[in-house]
């Protein structure tokens, strides 16, 4: 029995002592995996030390405090972390290894003058937790530039060679520092911070409760300060690694759009400055959020950024400026954008848009319910077609030379921005009567663009406008009892390129109450050349287009009796004495019309009948007899009005 015990006794010390020679072991293996992984950054000129290590080899649990890494010869980072806890580590194999729980604390990075702009920025999470982690054994080599692009994309190197079940972080703060450019300085706090199913720099969701941000914003005179706060934050499908294509020099001849983001969401928002606004989103939406690395180039942005604020640049430096700018945004692709109900609140009052929205090309804002000098502003939507906010900055940055008027092309280049434009339901008040304009729709659409002026247009209105009592124009309206205009306008116009034809139809003008009119011209041997911004090849151009044809037709929905009743009062007689009056002055033109040309008489005879009876339609078509240039014909004209007439063959008629 006693060599029994003293056996047990043995045994138990002997098994202790294996144990403590296997912690001890396992304990160097694991400060030699440590030290050979830091060892890693100081042969690429970083600095990079740690202090206590730990490690439990019957719950794997590996524990490294202190650590310090100035990754780089002449880095511009500086990365501190409290503490690094692995529960459940395991090497997979020679160069990556597994862990059940990574539980770091007090993680920082430091950038210190970074770029023109000589940035200043942190970095802080207290907490941070990663789950069924699985990573490389050693980092990869640290680049040696500091640059911004250089530091984010050795980053993203290495977020893409790990993968995790979930990531979670209660808090991380960013902040920034770039008071001597026009970034000004600030804070970003989030809260909540959680990621899902992390896989070789993907991710299938990530959440963040809130973010709080502060901004210094630096400007001429009175300095700004923008407070925001931005709730329920999610992201879904994040691709790191089309990041990193964006940002690797190497990637720029290529031409493909990697997909970002599918999904970006957020709100309710709410943004204030200390200058009296304040601004409330209920939330906002992108979706298929994708980057071309030939054009989609950070990097080069960031090198605009100016570095003195008081010296203005010259304009080939604005235009090289907006030119890089539009390329940027060329190479940025966004599928929608949705922003939800908003309020601004200034100082003046609130404006308020029930949405903005982005899709397919088209921007449009809807809802909008604004105050105004003059009264409340309301607009159902405004719409632009086929927006490009690259074209947008090339188009502006023609507007770059100081001091000088831009050239017609330059104007009309904005036809290359967009293809149309619509109003609809718009309700504001008149600036001279504060009575309401209501405008029902406007849309504008044009396409067909010969250099940047457009071959081919369409015009659709319908308004009311209140006549204005104090536009001599409009007082013979308003004496009649007209106190506002209800307009229907048509207009289309077309180039044919096989035919060289130039046709305006149907173009028709409906005022409510007062008439109706419709105007059909066609014109033959128009020339591609006279769309052109020059004006002497424009003349030039001109004088060879022959008219063909023109057809103008009018219906009297009031207006000849309204056009009686004034010249009435106006002559205190009677309105049958005034129709009569009119009448015998339209027929006094025709001997001298008929004779040089007897249809011509035919057409005064129409025009007297359609004043004498109301509610008529009178329908004029003019046709050369013989192929002559339109601007010839318009100087006969002007000339020689009767004798004119003598070219033409017209046709005249009138009825109910």
């Amino acid at each position: 029995m006693k060599g029994i015990l003293i056996g047990l006794i043995a045994l138990a010390v002997l098994g202790a002592g294996g144990s403590f020679g296997f912690n001890l072991y396992a304990k160097y293996r694991a400060t030699t995996e440590v030290e050979a992984a830091f060892e890693q950054i100081r042969k690429q000129g970083g600095k990079a030390s740690y202090g206590k290590i730990e490690f439990d080899v019957m719950s794997r649990t590996l524990r490294v405090d202190d650590i310090a890494v100035t990754p780089g010869n002449e880095s511009q980072a500086q990365i501190k972390i409290a503490g690094i806890k692995g529960t459940g580590v395991r090497l997979l194999d020679q160069s990556s290894f597994s862990a059940d729980n990574i539980d770091v604390t007090g993680f920082e990075v430091a950038l210190n003058q970074v770029g023109p702009a000589k940035l200043n920025a942190s970095y802080k999470i207290p907490q941070l937790t990663l789950r069924d982690y699985a990573g490389p054994l050693h980092a990869g080599n640290v680049p040696t530039g500091g640059s911004v692009s250089d530091i984010y994309r050795y980053v993203l190197g290495q977020y893409a060679r790990v993968t995790a079940s979930s990531v979670t972080a209660p808090a991380l703060t960013m902040s920034f520092d770039a008071s001597g450019s026009a970034a000004g300085s600030g804070e970003v706090a989030y809260s909540g911070l959680a990621i899902q199913n992390l896989k070789h720099g993907k991710f299938d969701a990530m959440k963040a409760d809130r973010a709080v941000f502060t901004i210094d914003v630096p400007q001429p005179g009175k300095q700004d300060k923008l407070t925001g706060d931005l709730s329920n934050i999610i992201v879904n499908e994040f691709d790191a690694t089309a990041i990193a294509a964006v940002l690797d020099p190497d990637k720029t001849g290529d031409d493909g759009y990697y997909r970002v983001y599918r999904q970006i969401s957020a709100g309710p928002y709410v943004l204030k400055s200390t200058q009296g606004m304040r601004m409330d989103i209920d939330g906002i939406t992108f979706e298929d959020v994708a980057a071309q690395p030939s054009k989609f180039r950070p990097a080069e942005i960031v090198a605009l950024m100016p570095t003195d604020r008081s010296v203005l640049p010259t304009s080939a430096q604005s235009r090289d400026m907006m030119e890089k700018l539009a390329g940027f945004y060329d190479g940025l692709r966004i599928g929608k954008i949705q922003v939800g109900k908003t309020s601004i609140s200034m100082p003046q009052g609130t404006a308020r848009i029930n949405a903005v929205r982005y899709r397919g090309g088209e921007f449009a804002i809807e809802g909008v319910d604004t105050p105004t000098p003059q009264g409340q502003f309301k607009m159902e939507r405004f719409a632009l077609k086929s927006f490009s906010a690259a074209n947008l900055m090339r188009w502006a940055a023609g507007f770059s030379n100081h001091g000088q008027a831009p050239s017609p092309d330059q104007v009309l280049g904005l036809f290359r921005v967009l293809e149309g434009a619509e109003i609809k339901g718009v309700v504001a008040p008149d600036k001279n009567t504060k009575r309401l304009i209501t405008i029902d729709t406007m849309t504008l659409e044009w396409g067909q663009l010969i250099g940047s002026i457009p071959s081919k247009a369409h015009l659709i209105a319908k308004f009311v406008t209140p006549t204005d009592p104090s536009d001599p124009k409009q007082l013979p309206l308003v004496l009649s009892g007209i106190d506002k205009l209800a307009i229907d306008l048509d207009l289309g116009a077309a180039w044919t390129e096989s035919s060289n034809s130039f046709n305006l139809t149907p173009a028709t003008l409906d005022i409510g109450g007062i008439a109706s009119a419709q105007l059909r011209i066609t014109l033959s041997n128009v020339p591609r050349e006279l769309f052109s911004a020059d004006p002497a090849q424009f003349m030039g151009r001109a004088a060879q287009v022959e008219a063909v044809a023109l057809e103008f037709s009018v219906r009297d929905n009031g207006f000849v009796d309204s056009a009686v009743t004034q010249n009435a009062r106006g002559r205190n007689v009677s309105r049958d004495e005034a129709r009569r009056t009119f009448v015998d002055s339209v027929r006094a033109y025709r001997a001298d019309v008929a004779a040089a040309n007897p249809e011509a008489g035919t057409a005064v005879d129409a025009i007297a009948s359609f004043v004498e009876t109301p509610g008529q339609t009178l329908v004029i078509k003019v046709t050369p007899r013989t192929k002559v240039p339109l601007m010839q014909l318009m100087q006969l004209f002007n000339a020689d009005p009767e004798g004119t007439l003598a070219q033409f063959k017209i046709e005249a008629s009138t009825g109910l």
